[in-house]
């Protein structure tokens, strides 16, 4: 497989396409959803909510905590995560200008 050539791009057309990865497999965002609904932190039984495998649940969850999206930390011999807001607000922050092009302005071409 190709390199893909990030150094080509911007330094924000890298930063929104890396948290885009957030957004790129649906229990990913059945996991950021629950954490929003719950509005505290889960220490366990995301599967039983999911309906995934526990590895399945543990790499997302990993892939969503090396985005920064979430945080987890160790009680027992379990690990605790919730939504880092901080950096869930510096998402919203990247993201909005990007997501809010207004296509109305734009020449139709098609």
């Amino acid at each position: 497989m190709g390199l893909t050539k990030s150094e080509i791009f911007t330094v924000q057309q890298n930063k929104i396409s890396l948290l885009a990865k957030a957004f790129a497999h649906p229990a990913r965002v059945a996991i950021l959803q629950h954490l929003f609904n719950i509005d505290t932190c889960v220490c366990g039984d995301l599967v039983n909510e999911i309906g995934l495998a526990q590895p399945t649940i543990s790499q997302h969850l990993k892939e969503l905590k090396q985005l920064g999206l979430i945080q987890g930390n160790i009680e027992g011999t379990s690990v605790c995560y919730c939504i880092n807001k901080e950096n869930w607000t510096n998402m919203k922050e990247t993201l909005s200008p990007f997501l809010n092009q207004d296509l109305s302005k734009k020449v139709t071409c098609c």
